[in-house]
């Protein structure tokens, strides 16, 4: 696709794989983006603190190049404490105290694949080899949950989604929760497995159906059925 020269020089400026930035050239050329971009500007201007820091916002994309990805696990909003948003959905970084969805979520794949539970919630393991923690909303006002909801993100991780649904195959898609569902919902199927339970937050979790939904022994399974390395779960320590 050839660009203008005013076109060219918005997409030189986002730091992200070259497959991301041509399967996504149109809609970081969008008026959507360009939008967001504005608001984040803002934003930033009036002194606000956002979660994760500006060289995190793009991680999961950074770390999971599209043609490394095999499977998706879906977020909504960034966590809103100091120091945990990373720019990978439900991750955090090690020496931050695990959040209550991310030991759910440990715990369920202990019981799944008989693996320990992890002492620490840094999940850039599973992002190097193709896991592809997105979260719907990549940035967050300190304190304020959702408070960059429905400003722009949403449209942009859609369009990520259905390129990984056009451009490839095989893909595993974990959606957890009535949010990651509805935006999940049109991945076809018969390309792709989708696997849904309840989200892993305490108050999701504890009602049923996410203990002992088996994501992670499903997934593995899944790729090593259709010729791919199944994913290594097991953090390291």
């Amino acid at each position: 696709m050839n660009h203008t020269a005013e076109q060219q020089a918005i997409l030189d400026k986002v730091q992200l794989p070259d497959d991301w930035k041509n399967a996504l050239s149109a809609e970081l050329l969008s008026d959507n983006m360009s939008k967001l971009r504005e608001f984040l500007q803002q934003e930033y201007a009036q002194g606000k603190t956002i979660y994760p820091p500006k060289a995190n916002i793009f991680n999961a994309l950074n770390t999971t190049p599209l043609s490394d990805v095999k499977v998706v696990i879906l977020g909504q909003d960034p966590y809103h404490g100091a120091g945990q948003a990373m720019g990978l959905s439900f991750s955090v970084p090690v020496i931050i105290p695990k959040p209550p969805s991310l030991q759910n979520i440990l715990r369920e794949l202990a019981s799944d694949l008989n693996i320990p539970v992890s002492n620490h919630g840094d999940l850039t393991h599973w992002a190097n080899q193709g896991v592809l923690l997105l979260n719907a909303v990549l940035t967050v006002q300190a304190g304020q949950a959702g408070s960059h909801a429905n400003r722009g993100w949403e449209q942009f991780t859609d369009s990520v989604i259905d390129v990984i649904n056009q451009h490839t195959e095989h893909t595993v898609f974990i959606l957890w929760g009535s949010y990651a569902k509805k935006k999940g919902r049109f991945i076809d199927t018969s390309r792709h497995l989708v696997l849904t339970a309840n989200h892993p937050s305490p108050l999701s979790a504890n009602r049923g159906g996410f203990f002992g939904s088996r994501p992670f022994s499903q997934t593995n399974a899944y790729l090593e059925q259709h010729g791919k390395t199944p994913i290594d779960w097991a953090l390291p320590q």
